[in-house]
């Protein structure tokens, strides 16, 4: 697990302390070594440089940039079935130095060429330097679990594992996409491919890009879609035989993440997800597995409890911290730097205070992130089959159009109830296309498209996103099968793994998601719906596996959302963080906001009103961010 950093400067003006600046910046995501490595061609200069956190091979036969005769590679990330790539590749004729898993790399795409990223099991990006062909190769791994950046403009294309390598570089444009900040706006993250700057992009998941170093030319290249899955025929097999399958492989994406040359632990918060890991994990071993778990004092928001009963249940080694609000407004001022893109998921404070108590103990951490993407864990999929099958179709669009002439600050009772105009509008379009797709898009706005317009102080446009691929699924996808599709696409590789690889890597510590083994959604893609969400049931097919190890009372109860008490401590503790950043003379700062309905909003929220305070954290995150960035 790393940080890699670089450039190709067609101009010839970039060098080595360009590079050190660029890399260095990632201390944090790889403390025990670095490396730096320039080419001077005559057309061009190529730097490639990465900063390490060493968990396989911890010797300086592992340092990186890596060579083997015509390729060079910097790679963030983990090959877990490196072990028999390197026996195939020894049966051709390689030999091996190191004992990790990146020299395998350089001698699979020696030996197979662009394609052996097909063979690999694991969570990667990485950037490999060709000197036969002259080309470059950016890779991203299938999921998305690891991160990689690239901005291409005036003859100078950057890579890097996090956008604050891009300020280090003199010629970086840091010029903000107005309506990628909508986009933020909406949804608390920058949906990919698309960034906050302009002429910057997330290479997308099961993607690389094959760059020609003498053309000065860009191809993207798609390896693996989520989408070829999902519209597979369905399988024909009872739900017996799809638990004993699913188990199978979910044994394997667990036992492989903990191949580790240094600790490794279990974030623990007690629901199906972390139980399914800790207790398959911990099954058959006489070594406890260590397991992590942030608590708070404040009644709907502690986790705590229920997953020290897992723990004891289990017998794992638990260790449990109950996090003081001084701990968590410690990390509010962090946030800009560790999110160096706006980023405002309600978890991130909790997820950095989790990390760093595993980092106390381990160096790598086991995450439950995508069960519920992959076996239907939110209520909103069940939400949005049910707001447009309700009430005939019909009626739906006669509703959605009285509701279009009605403005719902005026109606009496209602306008006071939570979040009212918000909903209001949410489910008018959600009636008008009877789709439970566009509920599911809807669903996902914190901000609505009439309220960006009160809020921003210019036109936009907001550009396509995954949450439109209705068109790519086929129809042996029922609703709730097109939805997970969707959501493995949009919300959990932009929300839910970037919260987790930021959080974990400031730290310093190696954050694994063993549900986004490719393997695992590959079968459960192919599976009926009904065996993962059944009438109000989610998860239905993990559920049983879980009860097959842990009892059932202790799993059956009301899901917590793994969040901090923003909406406590906002109207008290943190009460001075809205009026500063959401002052009118702040807003007015950099000509983006309408200063006069966010201010009403603000004290609308903190008179007690039934605002939803994720409009306005959404606002103040991007506050913290410009005053860092810009």
């Amino acid at each position: 697990m790393c940080g890699i950093s670089g450039f190709i400067d067609f101009t010839g003006k970039s060098g080595r302390d360009v590079l050190v600046g660029m890399v260095d910046c990632l201390t944090h995501r790889g403390p025990d070594d670095s490396g730096y490595h320039v080419v001077q061609h005559d057309n061009y200069t190529l730097g490639l440089g990465q900063r390490r956190l060493s968990i396989l091979d911890l010797s300086p036969l592992g340092h990186q940039p890596m060579f083997f005769e015509n390729l060079g590679i910097v790679f963030n990330g983990e090959i877990y079935n490196f072990q028999e790539i390197r026996q195939e590749l020894i049966a051709q004729g390689h030999s091996f130095i190191s004992g990790g898993d990146t020299e395998v790399i350089l001698k699979a795409f020696k030996t197979w060429g662009p394609a052996c990223v097909q063979r690999f099991i694991g969570m990667f990006a990485f950037v490999l330097h060709d000197t036969n062909t002259n080309k470059l190769y950016v890779y991203r791994d299938r999921a998305g679990v690891k991160p990689l950046f690239y901005y291409w403009h005036n003859n100078l294309f950057l890579f890097s594992s996090e956008l604050k390598s891009f300020h280090r570089h003199p010629a970086f444009e840091k010029t903000l996409d107005y309506n990628h900040l909508a986009l933020y706006l909406q949804y608390n993250y920058v949906p990919g491919p698309y960034s906050i700057f302009k002429n910057t992009t997330k290479l997308s998941p099961g993607h690389y890009l094959e760059i020609d170093l003498q053309k000065r030319s860009v191809v993207t290249h798609q390896y693996w879609n989520v989408l070829d899955y999902y519209n597979q025929e369905k399988l024909k097999i009872s739900k017996e035989e799809a638990i004993e399958e699913t188990e199978r492989l979910l044994k394997s994406a667990f036992e492989y993440r903990m191949v580790s040359d240094v600790p490794v632990g279990v974030f623990l918060s007690g629901g199906y997800d972390s139980t399914a890991i800790a207790a398959l994990l911990q099954k058959g071993r006489t070594e406890k597995i260590k397991t992590f778990t942030i608590g708070f004092d404040v009644e709907g928001f502690d986790e705590a409890p229920e997953a020290k009963k897992i723990a004891n249940f289990l017998g794992t080694d638990h260790t449990e911290h109950y996090c003081t609000p001084e701990e968590a407004f410690a990390i509010i001022p962090t946030l800009p730097d560790i999110y160096d893109e706006p980023f405002a998921d309600n978890s991130t404070v909790p997820t950095v205070l989790v990390s760093k108590l595993a980092r106390q103990s381990v160096k790598v951490a086991l995450s439950g992130d995508a069960g519920d993407e992959i076996f239907g864990g939110y209520y909103k999929f069940i939400q949005s089959v049910e707001l447009t099958s309700q009430l005939p179709k019909p009626v739906q669009r006669t509703l959605a159009g009285v509701m279009s002439m009605v403005n719902p600050e005026k109606l009496p009772y209602f306008k006071d109830r939570y979040n009212f105009s918000t909903r209001f509008e949410k489910v008018s379009e959600i009636w008008r296309s009877g789709n439970p797709l566009t509920a599911l898009k809807q669903i996902s706005h914190y901000i609505t498209g009439s309220e960006l317009k009160q809020y921003l102080k210019h036109s936009f446009l907001l550009p396509p996103t995954d949450f439109d691929l209705e068109k790519d699924m086929l129809d042996n996808n029922d609703a709730f099968n097109k939805m997970l599709a969707i959501d493995y696409r949009t919300f959990l590789v932009d929300n839910n793994l970037v919260k987790v690889d930021r959080a974990t890597m400031s730290v310093g510590l190696e954050g694994r998601e063993p549900f986004l083994d490719h393997r695992l959604i590959e079968f459960v893609s192919r599976l009926p719906s009904s065996y993962k969400i059944h009438g109000k049931e989610k998860k239905v097919i993990l559920r049983d596996i879980v009860h097959r190890h842990v009892d059932k009372a202790l799993m059956d109860r009301p899901k917590k959302p793994f969040i901090a008490p923003l909406t406590v401590w906002f109207r008290q503790e943190l009460k001075d963080y809205f009026l500063h950043y959401l002052s009118e003379e702040n807003l007015k700062k950099g000509d983006f906001f309408n200063p006069a309905p966010i201010i009403a909003l603000r004290d609308r929220y903190l008179s007690g009103a039934q605002v939803n305070h994720q409009k306005l954290w959404n606002i103040l995150i991007f506050q913290m961010w410009k005053d860092k960035w810009l």
